[in-house]
């Protein structure tokens, strides 16, 4: 058995939910930073900033399935400039402060301005919300 958490709205043009949980563990689904101008929601202007607003994104998502990001085990990285690999780690560590998990990298060419993404598997808890 497992459960689907954020299924995507009936007519989405992104085909997959935010999370899924099974086994005890909580699959997250890549995502970037939040990005909506006519609400005055942008991703961020450094990319600090989109490493920031994207982790917070996943952590939102892990809180609801009962987890954080102290319980990530693995962690996927998708950036879309090699040139930006530096700026991103060195923002990117200081949201685990207690042990990296296991992460590798990628480049990824999804339609989209984003400088990252991220997908992770972490422990499960109990959600938060039904």
């Amino acid at each position: 058995m497992f459960d689907i958490l954020g299924p995507p709205p009936a007519g989405s043009p992104r085909p997959f939910s935010e999370a899924t949980r099974a086994g005890g563990l909580v699959f997250v689904s890549g995502h970037s930073a939040p990005h909506d101008p006519a609400r005055g929601i942008s991703r961020g202007a450094t990319p600090a900033e989109e490493v920031r607003n994207a982790l917070a994104k996943v952590a939102a998502i892990l809180e609801a399935a009962g987890s954080g990001l102290d319980r990530v085990v693995q962690m996927t990285m998708l950036i879309t400039d090699p040139a930006d690999y530096a700026a991103l780690n060195a923002e990117y560590v200081t949201h685990f402060p207690n042990g990296l998990p296991a992460r590798h990298t990628a480049r990824f060419g999804v339609p989209t301005e984003a400088r990252v993404a991220f997908a992770c598997i972490a422990l499960a808890g109990e959600p938060t919300h039904a």
